[in-house]
């Protein structure tokens, strides 16, 4: 009796024992296929959240939105108002678009993305040399004038580390330097304050061109090495070489970028392109005057048609780096094209303003 009683208590033990592991076994199954579900989804959500994040903005109306600003704040809308109030829509779109500024994000999907961030960066630059301009040529007088206070304290967080995340953010800081152009702004359209003031004359014009059209060289050159270019330099100066009765020594070095930075290279490019024809529509708006007395007026709209081609729709997946004469396309030569006749209509541009 007693072996059998100890017989059924090692036979329930074993039955409880296998419905443990059953139980086990399938509430980690359940648990690890839930866990897969929500890892998925989140994948899902990120992948769709960055896509949405990755849209360029739109183009908006230069004019129009300078005219609404100054409606809405009781201002004039002086010279000078339309660029300054443009420069202040475009740096406020990088803080304002579908998710925000980017450049800094340490979290996805932010932190996957590169594309729009390039593009942020190449907005940013325009930006900066607009600034700077600003503060340095059209709010002075002569090179003996005292700068502008706003401006002045502007340009410095304009500048700001645009991947810095906390202490400060450069959210931050960006939106401290808006502030005070909105201050200029609100200085420039009251007459009672003289203090504030926008020459738009010619060779302050000239002046801010001239750092356009380095920067869209350099944009050309650093677009056109995604195929790899053949770079000739000389160790011996042409001058020292023709007194020495030498021929200058020459040597090929092949300038290529790499194959991870040609995107960003490439969205940095339409990020400028972007700013640039917003801002050259202001310029065109405050500047009617001196463009026309010089005969300029086409050649800037002609720079702007440049820079909205170089923004048309990239229908394909990936930005392609064909041969250039391959089956294949290479959009940053395609871009590069667009650049490099901008840059060549911008030389021709400041010749016009350069004559009496």
């Amino acid at each position: 009796m007693l072996d059998w009683m100890k017989r059924a208590g090692g036979t329930r033990d074993r039955v409880d024992n296998a419905m443990e592991d059953v139980g086990s076994y399938f509430g980690n199954r359940w648990l690890g296929r839930s866990l897969g579900l929500l890892l998925g989804l989140y994948l899902l959500v990120t992948l769709l959240l960055g896509w949405y994040w990755s849209q360029e903005p739109e183009p908006f109306p230069v004019q129009q939105s300078a005219a609404a600003a100054a409606e809405q704040a009781q201002r004039q809308l002086v010279t000078g108002y339309t660029t300054v109030a443009t420069l202040k829509r475009v740096s406020s779109t990088l803080l304002d678009k579908p998710g925000g500024y980017l450049s800094n994000d340490i979290a996805p999907p932010g932190l996957w993305l590169d594309n729009m961030p390039s593009w942020e960066y190449g907005v940013l630059v325009q930006v900066r040399d607009l600034s700077r301009s600003l503060r340095k040529d059209f709010a002075r007088s002569q090179s003996q004038s005292t700068e502008d206070p706003d401006l002045a304290k502007a340009e410095p967080h304009l500048n700001f580390d645009n991947r810095s995340w906390a202490l400060p953010a450069s959210e931050t800081e960006y939106r401290d330097g808006l502030k005070f152009l909105d201050s200029y702004l609100a200085r420039l359209s009251d007459p009672a304050q003289p203090q504030a003031i926008f020459y738009a004359r010619a060779d302050n014009l000239n002046n801010w061109l001239g750092d356009v059209s380095t920067r869209l060289g350099s944009l050309s050159q650093r677009l056109s090495a995604s195929v790899g270019r053949v770079r000739l330099n000389t160790d011996i100066a042409p001058q020292e070489a023709a007194s020495k009765g030498l021929i200058p020594q020459v040597n090929e070095e092949i300038v290529k970028t790499p194959w991870l930075q040609i995107d960003n290279v490439f969205y940095e490019a339409r990020g400028q392109a972007w700013a640039l024809s917003h801002l050259l529509r202001a310029i065109e708006v405050d500047f009617a005057d001196v463009l026309a007395k010089k005969n300029a007026t086409v050649s800037v709209r002609q720079i702007i048609r440049e820079l909205e081609a170089a923004q048309a729709p990239l229908w394909s997946p990936m930005v392609l780096n064909g041969s250039g004469y391959g089956i294949l396309a290479n959009h940053s030569l395609v871009m590069a094209n667009y650049i490099s006749r901008a840059n060549a209509a911008i030389i021709d541009l400041r010749m016009l303003l350069a004559q009496g």
